[in-house]
């Protein structure tokens, strides 16, 4: 108790009074009535009170104080209320198969109560029928869900594309600090971008290049794609969605005035691929986890190199058009049984549902030597003066014997930092460091680059992103025992390319630090 009455002490020397005194709803006491705070009550995490007082807000621990007042919530009721709000691809699927999880792990009840507008809560029950928490789901699209976390009308936001710099600055003004730190936002699950058609469409295959000028209106008729003679009728998500921002940043905007009612909007991802799936001059681009009976068209390259998405090509972002799925917490405290959620959708269990539930998992997968295949054919072809071969024999050598992880890193463009995705892949392996899941092991973490300059030059900016890479984790792996595993590095510069280099989304792909482990 002498602690807490210093801490309050302490915080109330350090403000000073700027708010006029408005009615308070609740009185915050300690037992020897020594130390009294007063305010309207913001909010209550089971465990700590959160006040505005005419100091500004403070954070008091429940356990130390008795609360009087009509504000006072009861604590043998209490019932941890969280408002989520944002992408409807993760609240209609994705977030409850993981509510389910989390209540079986649990010994929780599950009930979900239907609201206006598609909104629905889902109630946490105990053995005795009390509600133990209320997860409630605001569905609307991921410009909504930013909205109504800076309005503090929710608690997290579903987001299918990372924050954009407006709405970060405007999180800062409200006081909410970083809205990217790595307590902030974290990668819930993997998704990606793949453009779809009806399975009787004899289109296979579409470049990254040719689907953008779809999207600006350039390519109008299937004769131009190697189909039949007849106008694409081009279906994407609704605007204001995180899918349907994150193809105009990755691909472009769709020229809405050139393509007039052959553009089709949907509200429902699910809606979208199912649309295409009856229509063989359909073309789409939907969530991968969300295709139905809808085909899935190979990216390719005027170089040759292909890239289909699947769940390894995804996680490990080999797959261009992936799109990591967010969650972003406000810097508030949150009630204990919700904090115990965010945790373990991070582990393990978590994984197999969010698999299971047809959207892309974190869990880091190996993929053996004899794997690499296509990637090796690649390189050969790829080869010439600047890539010699001794220096993919020396590749060769190094990388024998050992299997690569589906933990890979990327750099956003024009950026020595850590995409969002390599981000939460920095603290997935940065933790499994700490469980020991590599002791005994070796890591290796290994460099490539784009073959923009020459060849020598791309292998030392290949060795600084792998040591990078590596410090990064090391820093991040507070508590691991790191004599227990050895890590070491390799650069192999351009040797290795995954896609082609005539567009910038290639020369993206294969500037990468890869993970390899015996």
């Amino acid at each position: 108790m002498a602690l807490f009455r210093a801490a309050v002490c302490a915080a109330l020397f350090l403000v000073t009074e700027i708010l006029p005194l408005h009615a308070q709803d609740v009185t915050l006491s300690s037992p020897d009535g020594a130390v009294e705070i007063t305010g309207n009550i913001l909010g209550f995490d089971g465990e700590f009170y959160r006040v505005e007082t005419k100091f500004g807000e403070l954070t008091v621990d429940g356990s130390g104080v008795s609360c009087e007042g009509p504000g006072c919530p009861s604590l043998s009721d209490f019932v941890a209320e969280v408002a989520l709000s944002g992408s409807s691809t993760m609240a209609e699927v994705l977030l409850p198969a993981l509510i389910e999880g989390f209540a079986l792990r649990n010994g929780f009840q599950t009930r979900r109560d239907s609201m206006p507008d598609n909104n629905f809560d889902y109630v946490l029950l105990r053995d005795t029928g009390r509600v133990a928490a209320r997860f409630s789901f605001f569905v609307s699209n991921t410009d909504e869900g930013f909205a109504d976390l800076l309005a503090n009308e929710a608690d997290i936001v579903m987001a299918l594309r990372e924050i954009r710099s407006a709405e970060r600055a405007r999180a800062r003004e409200a006081g909410m600090g970083d809205m990217t730190g790595p307590q902030r936002s974290r990668v819930l699950a993997l998704d990606a971008m793949v453009p779809v058609v009806a399975p009787s469409n004899p289109v296979r295959s579409i470049s990254v290049s040719n689907l953008a000028r779809v999207l600006s209106g350039d390519i109008n008729n299937w004769s131009e794609l190697g189909g039949a003679d007849a106008p694409i009728s081009l279906h994407l998500p609704v605007a204001g969605s995180g899918l349907a921002q994150a193809i105009d940043d990755r691909l472009a905007s769709p020229a809405v005035a050139k393509l007039g009612n052959r553009l089709r909007r949907h509200d429902r991802g699910s809606t979208l691929a199912r649309v295409v799936a009856t229509d063989p001059f359909a073309l789409g681009l939907a969530s991968f986890a969300e295709t139905s009976t809808a085909r899935v068209l190979t990216l390719r390259g005027t170089c040759g190199f292909s890239l289909r998405a699947n769940r390894r090509s995804i996680k490990t972002e080999d797959y261009p058009l992936t799109a990591p799925m967010f969650l972003y917490l406000p810097s508030r405290r949150l009630p204990k049984l919700a904090r115990d959620f965010l945790s373990y959708v991070r582990g393990p269990g978590a994984q197999i549902v969010i698999r299971r539930a047809g959207f892309v998992d974190q869990a880091p997968e190996r993929i053996s030597m004899n794997a690499q295949g296509n990637r090796l054919a690649n390189a050969i072809a790829a080869a010439g003066p600047e890539v010699s071969l001794e220096e993919l024999q020396r590749l060769v050598q190094r990388l024998t014997g050992l299997q690569r992880l589906t933990t890979s890193f990327r750099f956003e463009p024009g950026s020595t930092r850590p995409d969002a995705q390599s981000r939460s892949n920095i603290i997935q392996l940065a933790r499994s460091l700490e469980a020991g899941a590599y002791d005994a092991r070796e890591l290796v973490f290994v460099g490539f680059s784009d073959g923009d300059g020459p060849a020598n030059g791309n292998k030392s900016i290949a060795m600084k992103r792998a040591e990078a890479v590596r410090d990064a984790v090391i820093l991040a792996a507070e508590t691991a025992n790191l004599e227990r595993t050895e890590i070491g590095l390799a650069a192999f510069g351009e040797a290795l390319p995954m896609a082609c280099e005539d567009q910038r989304w290639g020369r993206q792909v294969n500037r990468r630090v890869e993970v390899w482990v015996r």
